[in-house]
């Protein structure tokens, strides 16, 4: 994409966050890898999923301050730092001696804690880095880097921990993490705070009273609701439904990475010609009824949600950055993303009952309603934007 030709320094910060969105990918394979490697592991793998997803509720409270205050270069390197030395923990224990049982809980709450500085300071530095009509290829520029990692990341974990063992793995991730600390500092222009006005204007209940920030926000948590019940279809219809178990499970998850890829790169290459809210408003219906073909041609389905709801992000993410103050960034970013991010686990719940009890159809209906719905809603509104 022309950003990258021409952005020398949003490369550089894009260079680093996808390597390190990769070693993250597979650390989470090797830390359950450690954890089942332990007496009782498999009991213990609710925990270690708790430590890590629970800290990043507090941690995205605290991180939008930090990036509004500071220069995100050093806030983004100095978060890379600590996570880092959290990974590097492991191999060195390791070499030490022994690995404590502990340490993989630890290691993984360090990990959530801070997890939302990149997620909130990528896309709070993307206005000063890249000119307005530039924006949404820079957007898909990190969606692609999502999809890219959480399809290359665990696959390419699982294959080093089976030849080298989870330490190296984890090693991999604190040399990826040193590595983007390193590219933010080589960012040559300054990602400093926006100027903070004296007045109201510098509260964050003034996002609250941006009505295009609220209903597109409300509007992708319940989507979000959607895609958390389509994780958990996904592994049941490999169990129970589908010829390959693990294989289909695995299939189904490229189909959805693969659609991602295709959304994300054809939202970058084509900005919406029609108002944002309803371009946003359209994709997502479109994936509200990719969500009612899952039962009758699954693969076709996660393909079809991937291609739709990438270009959500995309569109939204620009309109977002055009309509949060400078000052407000870091703090307006971090709110969202953490309130987006607290709702698949809701999805995983809701479903659960529903699938153990086989009611796929039902299933699959509430998905497309908790898309739709909503999307009906913005494009009543879609004269705001």
């Amino acid at each position: 994409m022309r950003v990258l030709r021409i952005n020398a320094d949003f490369r550089l910060l894009w260079l680093g966050s996808s390597l390190s969105l990769v070693g993250d990918g597979m650390t989470f394979v090797a830390l359950t890898w450690l954890v089942l490697s332990q007496p009782d592991g498999t009991q213990r793998l609710g925990l270690l999923t708790v430590c890590y997803t629970l800290p990043v509720f507090a941690g995205g409270l605290l991180t939008g301050p930090l990036l509004d205050r500071f220069d995100k270069r050093y806030v983004i390197a100095a978060d890379s730092l600590v996570r880092g030395a959290a990974m590097a923990s492991v191999p060195l224990a390791a070499a030490i001696g022994e690995i404590p049982a502990v340490l993989p809980y630890v290691v993984a709450a360090v990990y959530g804690l801070f997890k939302m500085v990149p997620l909130a300071g990528f896309p709070a530095a993307i206005p000063d880095l890249v000119p307005e009509e530039e924006q949404d290829a820079a957007n898909a520029l990190e969606s692609i880097s999502f999809s890219v990692a959480g399809m290359a990341g665990p696959a390419l974990g699982g294959l080093l921990i089976g030849r080298f063992g989870s330490e190296a793995v984890l090693a991999f991730d604190a040399v990826s993490f040193l590595v983007f600390a390193v590219t933010a500092l080589a960012v040559r222009r300054p990602l400093p705070p926006g100027q903070r006005p004296d007045s109201r204007a510098g509260r964050v209940s003034l996002l609250l009273r941006d009505r295009v920030l609220v209903i597109t926000t409300l509007a992708f948590m319940a989507f979000n609701i959607a895609a958390g019940m389509l994780l958990v279809t996904g592994p049941w219809l490999a169990k129970t439904q589908l010829y390959g178990g693990a294989q289909a499970l695995g299939l189904l998850l490229a189909a959805l990475s693969i659609g991602e890829l295709i959304g994300s790169a054809l939202a970058g290459a084509r900005p919406p010609k029609s108002r944002r809210i309803a371009a946003i408003a359209t994709v997502q219906l479109l994936a509200a009824g990719a969500f009612l073909v899952v039962a009758a041609l699954p693969y076709a389905a996660f393909l079809l949600v991937g291609l739709f709801s990438a270009p959500m992000t995309v569109w939204a993410q620009s309109l977002r950055m055009r309509r949060i103050p400078a000052h407000l960034r870091g703090r307006g970013f971090a709110i969202l993303r953490t309130l987006m991010q607290a709702t698949p686990p809701a999805g995983a719940a809701l479903v659960t009952p529903l699938l153990a009890g086989g009611r796929l159809v039902t299933a699959v209906t509430v998905m497309a309603a908790l898309a739709g719905l909503p999307a009906l809603a913005l494009l009543a509104g879609r004269r705001l934007a």
